[in-house]
């Protein structure tokens, strides 16, 4: 009877022992799927280079007055001198945007003999128009910007921004180039498939990377973590990547 208990139990431990090395072996090769990343990635590129075709030019003029009645009629002045440099140059009356005025009141410092503190007084007021052009005529908004010192000869005291630059067509544009980004890459893992011998099954994952928008043959600009987006250059480069994964069989 002892003999029988022995046989059945050395039977029984046999049986799982086998268990646990099918079990072992199937989860080897499970964990060695999941850590290899089951299949074949590539990551597709694709870029274009293209124009801008809307401008936008910012800038403000300020007067000062010792009432405030007084510089309203200076800055108002100085309004009509801006619309009239603007229409000259061909910039339509839906093209130019002028802002409300906004008024600061001036004070003074006053000091005494010694260099003391003793107080302030008014200096009058400080007005100030901010105005914006937004035209698709790009070249015509370059050339007023880079010419507006026609502005200053004539005594208005205007700030100026360079213009910024933009595409009115950039959502046709991402379509495109993740269309061409994505077929990129499929050809990519379809050559490594081939030469490893294999051909590529269902796709498990595709990832878009960020668009970067830079100024065309720029070797200065670097690609950012979020995306670019140049504004400041009239000739740009768009680019992005997609990483597709698939199976083999």
């Amino acid at each position: 009877m002892k003999e029988y208990k022995s046989v059945l139990v050395a039977c029984i431990a046999g049986i799982c022992a086998i268990i646990c090395v099918a079990i072992g072996t199937n989860g080897l090769k499970e964990a060695k799927l999941g850590k290899t990343g089951e299949g074949l990635s590539a990551t597709g590129s694709a870029s274009v280079d293209f124009e801008s075709d809307l401008a936008v030019w910012r800038g403000e003029f300020s007067v000062h007055g010792d009432t405030s009645k007084e510089a309203y009629r200076e800055i108002q002045k100085n309004a009509d001198i801006v619309k009239k440099y603007f229409e000259e140059n061909g910039i339509a009356a839906e093209e130019m945007t002028f802002y409300s005025v906004s008024i600061r009141e001036i004070v003074r410092d006053l000091y005494n003999e010694e260099g003391e503190y003793i107080g302030y007084e008014d200096d009058g007021y400080e007005l100030t128009q901010s105005f914006a052009i937004n035209s698709g005529d790009v070249g015509k908004v370059t050339n007023i910007a880079n010419e507006c010192t026609e502005l200053i000869d004539s005594g208005v005291e205007i700030i100026s921004d360079s213009p910024e630059y933009y595409y009115t067509k950039l959502d046709e544009l991402k379509l495109q180039l993740i269309e061409e980004a994505t077929k990129n890459a499929k050809e990519r893992i379809d050559i490594m498939a081939q030469n490893a011998g294999c051909q590529t099954g269902e796709l498990l994952t595709a990832n878009l990377g960020v668009f970067q928008i830079t100024g065309a043959y720029s070797s200065t600009e670097d690609y950012s973590y979020g995306g670019t987006f140049n504004t400041s250059a009239k000739d740009k480069t768009a680019s992005i990547t997609v990483r597709l994964n698939y199976t083999v069989k």
